[in-house]
């Protein structure tokens, strides 16, 4: 058994922000390892690989794990907390994560579930106000939660 701390958390990354960058950036200064589990998405036209490059070129000792296609049946009600949490169980099977960090009210489910600590970063968005979908609306307005790489390969798309 593994004396290690070991963090997870889990994402579209559609695109990669600086809300997703405080969380990983937390979870690497508190954990031994960390793993990053990208969903595979249609809400953006930027391949899961290539979303998968933009954290590792930040992130180079961050674990990656790949979700394909995903349970499409979403909520924090007892039914799809069960299907999502057997698909990410899958994903996660063999590494002994301790802690499970995200700014979203599902990781209580998700730390709950797994009987692992609960890391909640930046809930209330009051460091990095913005998500990902306010972005997609709009990257020209949003730039500035976007490293260069990552604006410069959103604008042309």
């Amino acid at each position: 058994m593994s004396n290690k701390n070991i963090g997870f958390t889990i994402g579209k990354f559609a695109p990669l922000h600086k809300g997703h960058q405080l969380l990983l950036e937390t979870a690497i200064k508190e954990m031994d390892e960390v793993y990053c589990v990208i969903y595979d998405t249609d809400v953006i036209d930027i391949d899961v690989k290539e979303r998968a490059k933009w954290i590792e070129k930040l992130y180079p000792k961050v674990h990656i794990l790949f979700a394909y296609d995903s349970p499409k049946q979403y909520g924090l009600d007892d039914k799809s907390v069960d299907i999502q949490m057997k698909y990410l169980n899958n994903i996660i099977k063999d590494i002994p994560v301790t802690h499970f960090y995200s700014s979203e009210p599902y990781g209580e489910k998700v730390s709950s579930y797994l009987k692992i600590k609960n890391r909640q970063v930046d809930m209330e968005k009051k460091i990095i106000p913005i998500n990902a979908s306010e972005i997609r609306e709009n990257y020209d307005e949003n730039k500035r939660y976007l490293e260069d790489f990552i604006f410069d390969k959103l604008k042309n798309k």
